[in-house]
């Protein structure tokens, strides 16, 4: 069994970006096919057992510790606007999605990840996603991190390759570095390689020598690493069965038509009853990753 969790609110923006940038235009609800079009794609390549996660808001519990944490200011309104369109088509596609409130939809990929890792049955579990804090989901070659912007699949290796330091750390290494995606800024000073030295000499920053870095330091250290520890105690699922996809909901051709493609229905129809390989072909590509 391989099980993709896919970051929802990274792909609504990726395809609203695309489609500006080819087609010079923002249909209503043109990112929000694009996704479920990469959704359907990924069923006719052999995923069986699929989770979305999206930002319901993009505020979440970590903007009561940082005051510059990232918000929903600057959001263009005409992507902001699919954003719920989105979830409830995912759900009428019969696509397990988790729609985050109080935490982010990067939590629910770190819960999703771990809890279906600690099936017997799963033999892969796909994060698919670019952002830098789901590196430290990784495990072995069992846990991996799909960048679809860049084709790579990245294993343990692969992210000590990419940071200097192993999954383990990642929370250390963007506490040190910075995050600006996510608005914080790391420590003053601190560079990258002299980041992962720091690790790979010491390990977290709690075992860090006391004169490694002032007091100050230390403390926005040890906040910016509470900001980015993905949470994985969500109980989003009890059993991996759960994201298995049985076909769409019988309100998704109306759906479908609501968001101006009508071929999604017929070409989402048409995989309900089609046997497909458990394995797909992205997954199969990690065995010959370089």
């Amino acid at each position: 069994m391989i099980v993709h969790l896919v970051d929802g609110t990274y792909e609504l923006f990726r395809h609203f970006y695309g489609i500006r940038r080819f087609k010079k235009t923002d249909p209503p609800f043109g990112a929000v096919a694009g996704v479920l079009h990469m959704i359907a794609k990924m069923i006719e390549d052999g995923a069986t057992h699929i989770g979305v996660a999206t930002d319901h808001v993009i505020e979440s519990f970590r903007n009561d510790l940082w005051p510059g944490y990232k918000t929903g200011a600057g959001i263009e309104r005409a992507l902001l606007a699919q954003f719920h369109p989105l979830e409830k088509a995912l759900a009428a596609m019969g696509v397990v999605v988790w729609p985050m409130i109080e935490f982010e939809a990067d939590d629910a990929l770190a819960a999703a990840a771990q809890l279906a890792a600690r099936d017997k049955r799963v033999q892969k579990v796909c994060i698919w996603t670019p952002d830098k804090d789901l590196a430290q989901c990784v495990i072995d070659e069992c846990v991996v991190q799909i960048d679809r912007r860049k084709t790579e699949i990245r294993d343990e290796k692969a992210v000590h390759a990419k940071f200097g330091v192993m999954p383990a750390f990642i929370p250390d290494y963007l506490a040190l570095v910075g995050d600006s995606a996510d608005g914080y800024p790391g420590v003053r000073g601190l560079g990258p390689r002299t980041a992962a030295s720091l690790i790979n000499r010491f390990g977290h920053i709690e075992q860090f020598p006391a004169s490694t870095l002032s007091e100050e330091n230390l403390e926005l250290a040890l906040l910016f690493k509470n900001l980015a520890t993905l949470r994985t105690d969500l109980p989003l699922f009890k059993r991996v069965d759960e994201l298995h996809w049985k076909g769409p909901t019988a309100s998704f051709e109306s759906v479908a038509e609501k968001i101006g493609d009508a071929r999604l229905a017929k070409r989402v129809s048409k995989l309900q009853s089609k046997d497909n390989p458990q394995i797909s072909q992205i997954t199969q590509t990690s065995k010959t990753r370089k």
